[in-house]
């Protein structure tokens, strides 16, 4: 962010308090309004000619910078992951509650790690599972990794849609 005495190019594109424009100008007098003003000048962008430039109040500048900077590092984030257990062996309305909480879940933007526990030769019986619970959750998410049975577990990972 440059404003200012920093700011080195000879005309700027200026921009009034309210959002008018006030067209094309020297430095020096855009400089000369913002001190009668008591606002700060302020660089939008250096890529253009003139530079576009903008009057603001004094500090907001760098508030709405840092404001946008947090909004930035908010929205990088990775989306949450759930994880729901089941068994292999499961009742019907087990089954039901299990895929009502992924739901749930899932409209609020979490992703979900379906997991199921293995014992034995479950493993068949854990990827039918899973793949029948993927169908039924097809309305919200959609799987983001394959059915991975590994040891002893069975799991996949569901994202919203």
């Amino acid at each position: 962010m440059i404003l200012n005495e920093q700011i080195k190019a000879s005309e700027v594109k200026l921009q009034g308090i309210g959002g008018e424009d006030l067209g094309v100008v020297s430095r020096d007098e855009a400089l000369a309004m913002a001190r009668k003003l008591k606002v700060d000048l302020i660089c939008t962008s250096l890529f253009s000619s003139p530079p576009p430039c903008k009057l603001m109040a004094r500090g907001s500048a760098k508030q709405e910078a840092a404001k946008e900077k947090q909004d930035a590092r908010k929205n990088e984030q990775p989306a949450k992951v759930k994880e729901i257990r089941l068994s292999a062996n499961i009742e019907n309305h087990d089954y039901e509650t299990k895929q009502r909480q992924a739901e749930k879940l899932l409209a609020a933007g979490s992703a979900v790690q379906l997991v199921v526990r293995i014992q034995g030769k479950e493993g068949p019986k854990a990827k039918e599972l899973l793949e029948r619970l993927l169908k039924d959750l097809a309305a919200s998410g959609k799987k983001e990794t394959g059915v991975q049975l590994s040891g002893k577990q069975a799991a996949v990972k569901v994202i919203p849609c």
